[in-house]
C-alpha cells in the first residue's frame, strides 16, 4: 500500500510539473507510469527533438526539457513507480484508490491524470519480421548510438523528418522512404531537409530486410515495380501510432473520443479525480505543453483544496518570500 495526498497517472511534461507544484504546496506525490522512465511521449518518441514552444527556452531538446521537470520536481521527493499501469479506481470514504498492475494499491487523496494520448504502440514495419531490435528500432533514445550507420527512415509525417534532421549530423548516410509523393510534416521542416544532402524517395515501400541476425541492407520498391538494394545498418519506422486510454475508458470518466472531458477546475465529475495536459479536452482547448503547465497547476490547487477545504485555492507565488 502507498498513500499519498496526490497520485498523478502520468510522467509526461504536465505530470511532472504536476508533481513539481503539488511539492510546492507541501503534498506528498506518487508518478505512475507504464514507461520505464520519466518523460512519456518525449522520452518515447522523440527525446533529442528540439521543442521550440516552451516559455523561457528559445530551444530545449526534449530529453534536457524532461531532465529539468525532474530535477525541478526533485527537492519535494516524488515517489515514481514507473514501468507499471494503473488499472482501477474505487473510492474508499471519499477518497480515490488505485489498483495498479503489479498489485500495488495506492491510496491518495486526489487523483491527477495526466496521461497525454494514453497508452501508445507503434505502426508496425511489414518488412521489419524478425529485425525488429535487431536494426529495426521505431525511436531512437540516443543519437550517438546510430554514428556512421547508413540509416533509412520509413515514414512521411513531422516523426521521420524530424529523425532525418537530428541524425544526419551523426550517421554515414539517411534515406527518407515514404510511400507517397506528399508528405504530412510541417512544410519549413520538409524545406530544411530537402536541403541537406539527405536521400528522399518517393511513392516506394521498403519491401525487404536481409541480414545474418541484424540488418545490413533493405530492398525499396517504387510504384513502378522497380526495386533495388540499399546498404541499411539501421532502419527507423517512423509509422506513427496507435493510442488508447486503456483501463481509463471504463472508470466512468466523462469521455470524447479518446480524451477526458473536464471544466475549468480541471475535475473530471468523479469525486477527487482531476486531469491535465493532452488527455483533456474543453472548449477551445490547446494542446502545447505549455497549456499543460498551466492545467497541472489548476488540478494541484483545486485537488488541495478537495483534499482538506480550509486551503487556499491560490497558496501565492514560489517567488515571494517566507
Amino acid at each position: 500500500m502507498v498513500e499519498v495526498d496526490v497520485a498523478i497517472i502520468g510522467a509526461g511534461p504536465s505530470g511532472l510539473f504536476a508533481a513539481y507544484y503539488a511539492g510546492f504546496r507541501g503534498l506528498s506525490v506518487a508518478v505512475i507510469d507504464t514507461l520505464p522512465e520519466p518523460g512519456g511521449q518525449i522520452s518515447a518518441l522523440y527525446p533529442e527533438k528540439e521543442i521550440l514552444d516552451v516559455g523561457g527556452f528559445p530551444t530545449i531538446r526534449g530529453r534536457d526539457l524532461v531532465a529539468n521537470l525532474v530535477a525541478q520536481a526533485a527537492p519535494f521527493a516524488p515517489r515514481y513507480l514507473l514501468g507499471v499501469r494503473a488499472e482501477t479506481l474505487s473510492h474508499r470514504d471519499g477518497a480515490p484508490m488505485l489498483g495498479l498492475a503489479d498489485g500495488t494499491e495506492v491510496a491518495a487523496g486526489a487523483v491527477i491524470i495526466t496521461g497525454g494520448l494514453g497508452g501508445f504502440t507503434p505502426r508496425p514495419l511489414p518488412a521489419a519480421d524478425g529485425f525488429t531490435g535487431a536494426g529495426v528500432v521505431y525511436f531512437v533514445p540516443r543519437l550517438a548510438e546510430l554514428a556512421g550507420h547508413h540509416v533509412i527512415i520509413v515514414g512521411g509525417g513531422d516523426s521521420a523528418f524530424d529523425w532525418a534532421l537530428a541524425l544526419h549530423p551523426v550517421a554515414r548516410t539517411v534515406t527518407l522512404v515514404h510511400r507517397r509523393d506528399r508528405f504530412r510534416a510541417h512544410e519549413a521542416t520538409i524545406d530544411r531537409v530537402r536541403a541537406l544532402p539527405v536521400r528522399i524517395l518517393v511513392n516506394a515501400q521498403v519491401t525487404a530486410l536481409h541480414g545474418d541476425g541484424r540488418v545490413t541492407a533493405a530492398d525499396i520498391a517504387d510504384n513502378q515495380g522497380s526495386t533495388h538494394r540499399a546498404p541499411a545498418d539501421t532502419v527507423v519506422a517512423a509509422l506513427g501510432f496507435t493510442a488508447d486510454l486503456g483501463p481509463l475508458a471504463g472508470w466512468g470518466l466523462r469521455l470524447d473520443r479518446r480524451h477526458i472531458v473536464v471544466d475549468s477546475t480541471m475535475a473530471t465529475g468523479l469525486p477527487r479525480v482531476f486531469a491535465a495536459g493532452d488527455i483533456v479536452d474543453y472548449p477551445g482547448k490547446v494542446r502545447l505543453i505549455a497549456t499543460g503547465f498551466g492545467e497541472a497547476a489548476t488540478a494541484v490547487n483545486n485537488a488541495a483544496v478537495a483534499i482538506d477545504p480550509a486551503a487556499h485555492l491560490f497558496p501565492g507565488h514560489s517567488s515571494e518570500g517566507s
